[in-house]
């Protein structure tokens, strides 16, 4: 049974996560920590120099992890925003809650194959928040910055928290320089007064410090997720002008996302040297995580923002790009400094092990486990696997599907067609390698647990889309079929969403292949073009084009290189009837190492 919230406050010296290390209840324990949780928005698993970075400058960041314990396989519970948060408040699954896309969510559009389900539009006020927990055992608690789990009547001040500054039910500011306005256009709350020009990261650190000062005598939760580093993207002009003057690193070479970066980087700076001055250092735990993967794809004026390389992809999609997180801890008076742990976490553990920490009951039915004993003496979890279900198309490109982490393997199944990608994620971390014919035993056990997951958790999943329209033909009855909305079939062969892609790609197997739907409202007679390209080396690759019983050949060229595209005709095909038909890609021969990388497929009338 649930408990309500005004039970919520009972204290049991029990969790059900996860048996607390015998140090926490030593003769003469420590007084219960200070708790910040830094929540960085939209901040890839490579943004940072500890975790990698040539380009962007996160000295302060770098110092915590330096001070505490790092994390090298730490996940989002979701690879988008507001279930993330809701999994941290909550240490609940957003399956679980109902809670599954950003809010409000992308609307169903006539070309998608699936329509999304109905999710909450705001995390409920049955559920028992980390805030809540720490309230109720005395703590004083505030949230400054992105909240986003709701508007009126849900905002952080119903939710545990006694102080709310600018949080309200919206996911991105209008601008980061003041005035400050939200979605709607209404002022910030608690930001109203705030000078022209001020930068919106500098005032929330400002209000975090402001709040630490006040409650300085008595036990703190300060949660500060920081509207940075998500779009709109704008930096303070000097720190912009310094990046532009920079040399890139590889493909992170975004000046105004870097700024924003730095400017994250010094709050951080800021309010450990505030916790410093005040002599609270000692005993307070300092969390650093973010919200999902790095925006790697064109979302908007200077996107992407990043490149989360290794790993694949980013925001928005199911690879490591866009679920693995950077997570970082520092406790001086139980954490070992300098530590790096490969401990494979989630945020859902995260309120789990804040409960623990502060020795705060859990009670409720909760999905994550503290990794207490991982940070206080260098433990491990008990081996368990972890979910995600995002049955949503995300504004970055990836579809609705699931996926389940077991032990080094990943299993990925999509909604649309239940097509089942598994990797190893520890000696592939790019996720190059598809498993699923190697080790089909792995993937149907994986798959049935994923399954079964999904219904112990009365999972939402998308349902057909009666209105499914798919390309179109244009005015001037020619109908092109992008990458992105293709259907791959086999192993190998993948849509690779990023700008310096956006192609498909990977074609090494001659027995994978690719299709599209497409709508004919004029049919007749039209040139197939192919806009391909093709390593050196590579070229020669017969390959079908086929329509229904209709059919044409081309010979791959080698056009130089894999991304030097090249407009190509490869012959006539006949298309009688009107409706809709499917259009499909297949080798017949591959004599170097791929077949070609394929950006687009294109139907022109022939006159």
């Amino acid at each position: 049974m649930r408990l309500e919230k005004s039970t919520a406050g009972l204290v049991l010296i029990i969790f059900a996560a996860c048996r607390a290390p015998a140090a926490l209840f030593a003769a003469d324990p420590p007084a219960r920590p200070n708790v910040v949780v830094f929540f960085i928005d939209d901040l890839g698993a490579t943004d940072l120099g500890v975790y990698g970075s040539k380009y962007y400058h996160t000295p302060n960041v770098d110092r915590l992890a330096a001070d505490g314990m790092r994390f090298t396989q730490a996940y989002a519970a979701c690879p988008v925003c507001s279930p993330t948060r809701a999994a941290l408040m909550t240490g609940r699954y957003p399956a679980r809650l109902h809670l599954t896309d950003w809010i409000p969510g992308k609307h169903d559009f006539a070309h998608q194959r699936l329509r999304r389900p109905g999710f909450r539009q705001e995390l409920p006020l049955e559920e028992i928040t980390m805030a809540e927990r720490l309230h109720a055992a005395g703590y004083a608690t505030a949230s400054i910055g992105k909240w986003h789990l709701g508007g009126d009547g849900y905002e952080p001040t119903r939710q545990g928290f006694d102080l709310n500054i600018a949080g309200d039910a919206a996911g991105s500011p209008r601008s980061y320089f003041a005035p400050y306005r939200g979605r709607e256009g209404q002022m910030m709350k608690g930001l109203q007064d705030a000078p022209e020009g001020e930068y919106l990261t500098d005032r929330l650190t400002a209000e975090a410090e402001k709040f630490i000062e006040t409650n300085r005598e008595r036990p703190f939760l300060l949660y500060l997720p920081h509207y940075a580093v998500h779009t709109p993207l704008v930096g303070k002009p000097d720190l912009v002008a310094k990046y532009e003057a920079a040399e890139p690193a590889g493909l992170q070479r975004n000046a105004v996302y870097a700024a924003m970066v730095e400017s994250m980087d010094q709050s951080v700076g800021r309010i450990v040297a505030k916790l410093a001055a005040l002599g609270l250092t000692e005993n307070t735990l300092v969390i650093f995580s973010s919200d999902n993967g790095g925006l790697a794809t064109t979302e908007g004026p200077k996107t992407p923002a990043t490149y989360n390389g290794p790993l694949r992809e980013g925001k928005g999609w199911l690879y490591e790009g866009g679920i693995r997180v950077p997570l970082i801890v520092k406790w001086p008076a139980r954490v070992k400094p300098g530590t790096t742990t490969a401990e494979v976490v989630s945020t859902i553990d995260v309120p789990l092990t804040i409960a623990a920490a502060c020795g705060t009951a859990v009670n409720e039915q909760v999905d994550g486990v503290s990794f207490l004993n991982v940070l206080t003496e260098g433990g491990h979890l008990a081996e368990r696997p972890l979910y995600w279900h995002y049955p949503h198309y995300s504004p970055q490109g990836s579809r609705p599907g699931g996926a389940i982490r077991e032990g080094n393997y990943k299993l990925i199944e999509y909604y649309e067609d239940q097509r089942r990608e598994l990797f190893d994620v520890v000696a592939d971390i790019s996720e190059t390698t598809n498993l699923v014919e190697r080790e089909p035993q792995r993937v149907t056990a994986m798959a049935a647990r994923l399954a079964a997951w999904r219904q112990e958790v009365d999972a939402q999943m998308p349902a057909a889309n009666p209105q499914f329209t798919p390309d179109a033909q244009a005015a001037d009855g020619s109908v092109i079929l992008p990458g992105k909305n293709a259907d791959v079939h086999g192993v190998q062969l993948r849509y690779e969403p990023l700008p310096h892609k956006r192609t498909l790609g990977y074609w090494t197997r001659s027995d994978d292949w690719v299709s599209w739907d497409f709508q004919l409202d004029r049919p007749g007679k039209f040139t197939v073009e192919l806009l391909q390209g093709c390593g050196t080396g590579s070229g020669g690759s017969q390959v079908t084009i086929a329509v229904g019983d209709q059919s044409t050949g081309a010979t791959v060229k080698d056009t130089g290189g894999f991304q030097q595209f090249e407009l190509r005709p490869a012959g006539t095909i006949m298309i009688a009837k009107p409706g809709r038909h499917v259009l499909s890609v297949k080798p017949t021969s591959k004599p170097g190492v791929a077949v070609m990388d394929l950006r687009e497929v294109r139907l022109v009338p022939v006159k």
